[in-house]
């Protein structure tokens, strides 16, 4: 029987974050914001889609199956009825998530100057 855990905060992660202006990613655009959901313990897909309501049902199952791929989350189907599938950090993937707060902190405190030279630098 499934653990009881406190839902994700639909408003997890900051819809005006540019996270993808950022000058580094831990996979794709999405498996840092995967790993922090999964930080609190398994979750199922409809889980993840709540604060990850950007990504497309396509793209959340691609990125989930590459992280599995890449040894950072298990999926685990149970035999029950309807049928349930969680996800959860193998200890690799929680390994991410010190690296994951430091790139936060490193974006709070430095985003918009790197944000401004970007808006001033000229494209060749």
């Amino acid at each position: 029987m499934a653990v009881p855990r406190e839902p994700l905060d639909p408003d997890l992660f900051d819809p005006m974050c540019p996270s993808g202006a950022l000058p580094f990613q831990i996979g794709d655009k999405w498996t840092g914001m995967v790993l922090l959901c999964l930080s609190g313990g398994p979750r199922r897909f409809t889980e993840l889609r709540v604060p990850l309501r950007a990504v497309t049902p396509k793209v959340l199952a691609a990125t989930l199956r590459a992280m599995g791929r890449d040894g950072l989350v298990t999926r685990t189907a149970h035999d029950e009825n309807p049928p349930r599938v969680e996800y959860a950090l193998t200890p690799l993937g929680a390994s991410l998530l010190p690296v994951i707060a430091a790139f936060r902190a490193w974006s709070d405190a430095h985003l918009p100057e790197l944000l401004a030279v970007r808006a001033t630098a000229s494209h060749p």
